[in-house]
């Protein structure tokens, strides 16, 4: 599966100021891949018959769309923005909107401090199900590093190497790829993959720096510690049942712990993306 060349980066905003951090980076990410930007905020009628006012429930939701807006348009002046109040629950529009979208962008809502997180969080039900790749975003900014993409073989992972490329590309040119084996596997046959996999998929991004490695260890506790001097992580999911709706246990790890933002890759054939 590729996106459509007008698919776009779907972001979904709450109003408050914590959301301006996510839209940064949907800004960010839209600008660097060509796309345009499609900004949400779902409308919460139960919460808006409660409040003094339902004009001014829909008022607030506007304002914090314009605000959106206007943030979007610091990061990348020409940007082509486009801004909906959609009713209903937040997460229920966000997995409509991947369907058709390029990338679906959400923050964690501060998971990554916690020990413990709810699987109803929208993080976790939008990177679950949603049916394009998802950036779950993080409060503080992330370091100025390379693309880090987690390698396992799988065609899913081989997908998500295609799009690490296309983010280097489109970024500083830096990316690198990681392959973690446990003590009963193959490390040299491992390694001997990953270099004829990073030479097959690299040959149309041939301006970007590979780092490769073959690591010892546990998937999920090493690709966390690496995602601290990354820009963005990449990682394909192993939750590919047809009716969509688990991750994967590094998945799972990488979503509640790394400090870097993640693209979760699910769902796709492995068929390079095509240049917008």
């Amino acid at each position: 599966m590729s996106a459509a060349a007008d698919a776009p980066v779907v972001v979904g905003v709450s109003g408050s100021e914590e959301s301006l951090p996510v839209v940064r980076l949907a800004a960010r990410e839209a600008a660097e891949h060509g796309r345009r930007l499609c900004v949400l905020h779902a409308f919460n009628w139960e919460a808006a018959l409660a409040a003094p006012s339902l004009a001014g429930a829909r008022a607030e939701a506007e304002r914090g769309l314009t605000r959106a807006v206007e943030v979007a348009g610091r990061v990348a002046p020409d940007l082509p923005v486009d801004a909906h109040v959609v009713e209903g629950a937040a997460v229920a529009a966000l997995l409509r909107q991947s369907e058709s979208a390029f990338l679906v962008v959400v923050g964690d809502g501060g998971m990554a401090a916690r020990d413990c997180v709810s699987p109803e969080a929208a993080a976790v039900q939008v990177a679950s199900r949603a049916g394009c790749p998802t950036l779950v975003a993080r409060l503080d900014p992330p370091p100025e590093g390379p693309v880090l993409v987690g390698l396992d073989g799988s065609p899913t992972s081989r997908f998500a190497l295609d799009f690490a490329f296309d983010c280097a590309t489109r970024h500083d040119g830096r990316l690198r790829a990681v392959r973690v084996v446990e003590p009963d596997d193959d490390a040299e046959r491992a390694g001997r993959d990953v270099g004829d996999l990073l030479a097959e998929r690299g040959e149309r991004h041939r301006t970007v720096t590979v780092e490769r490695e073959v690591v010892l260890g546990d998937p999920g506790q090493v690709l966390i510690d690496q995602s601290r001097s990354a820009r963005l992580v990449v990682v394909g999911t192993r939750g590919d049942q047809p009716w969509r709706g688990l991750l994967g246990a590094v998945s799972q790890s990488l979503l509640y712990h790394a400090p870097a933002p993640v693209v979760f890759i699910r769902g796709v054939t492995d068929v390079p993306l095509e240049s917008p």
